[in-house]
């Protein structure tokens, strides 16, 4: 039964994923979609990217970073570079970038992942601050005033194609056993190691892989975007990609899928109304974590099973544990 459900969360994510594909080629082909709508989709899916791969990180391994806008700033940075100045193809271009982020991930893990809850926040913290610091004062890349004049890339299809293969590789780890020891990491490490789970060892890998997608992401956002700038990757782009993944839900990929579309499509409404955009945006949030402090989907993945109550079985933790 449970490589049923697995076979059926597969199935759905593909189908849904080749419908949204048709649908979207479409309209870009018949040039009906406008340019905020455009843009709108290509946010939704780098925040995607963004999300399932900080969730690996925070939600499955059950580690607290607040350093994935550094990650995604080396990613972009070191793409745009490629294309730039020694024009490497952008596919290309993209990995190199993600392997950029993740050796940057390797650095600060190795020494940092002993730590762990307040801790290992400030000290990811800090290493975004000092990657971003470092772009400030490097002039090869522009410095204050950014890198400027990168082509644009970032096409429907390669948008597409990036973000299905990311949500697919990550889950596929989760699945996995050093998925299943992650998931050991967070719910008891003292009683993971006891197992004989390499405890840092599953953080490290944990923290590479999320910062690898993390670089992905930034580097279709440079050839999107045509300038990137270190503002862009502040303390603020760490929380609003925490704050996304929180309210699809820890521990679930639909969940950070679902809290990356809900709040892109939230902040791009209220777009408008720059007086009450925070305002609104913020109890929304307050609101959500009132009524529904586990997330969207809590810990739950979206399947087929998922939408059938069975009979005698609770649909929530707080249910389940009463």
């Amino acid at each position: 039964m449970a490589i049923l459900r697995k076979l059926n969360s597969f199935w759905l994510f593909l189908a849904g994923s080749l419908v949204l594909f048709a649908v979207i080629q479409v309209l870009l082909s018949t040039e009906t979609m406008g340019d905020v709508f455009q843009s709108t989709v290509v946010l939704i899916g780098i925040n995607i990217i963004l999300t399932v791969s900080l969730n690996l990180i925070n939600g499955i391994t059950g580690q607290f970073s607040l350093g994935h806008a550094g990650f995604m700033s080396v990613g972009a940075y070191a793409s745009a570079i490629m294309t730039l100045d020694f024009s490497v193809p952008f596919p290309l271009a993209l990995i190199i970038g993600g392997c950029a982020a993740a050796l940057c991930g390797a650095v600060i893990g190795i020494p940092t992942l002993r730590l762990k809850g307040d801790y290992l926040a400030i000290a990811t913290l800090g290493f975004g601050e000092i990657i971003r610091i470092t772009f400030l004062n490097t002039e090869y890349v522009g410095g204050a005033a950014g890198l400027s004049g990168i082509p644009n890339k970032t096409t429907w299809i390669w948008l597409f194609l990036f973000t299905a293969v990311s949500v697919i590789m990550i889950q596929n780890f989760i699945r996995s056993k050093h998925g299943r020891a992650c998931i050991a990491i967070r719910e008891n490490e003292i009683a993971a190691e006891a197992m004989g789970i390499n405890t840092t060892t599953y953080k490290v890998i944990a923290f590479m892989i999320g910062a690898f997608f993390a670089g992905i992401a930034g580097g279709l956002s440079a050839h999107f975007f045509y300038v990137i700038s270190p503002s862009s990757f502040g303390f603020m782009k760490s929380f609003e990609i925490l704050v996304m993944v929180v309210l699809g839900g820890l521990g679930s990929t639909s969940g950070a899928i679902l809290g990356a579309i809900v709040l892109t499509v939230l902040f791009t409404l209220l777009q408008p109304y720059p007086e009450l955009r925070m305002i609104i945006y913020s109890a929304s949030l307050v609101l959500m974590m009132i009524f529904r402090p586990g997330g969207l989907l809590g810990t739950k993945e979206f399947s087929l099973s998922f939408l059938k109550k069975k009979e005698g079985e609770p649909h929530d933790i707080a249910s389940r544990s009463a």
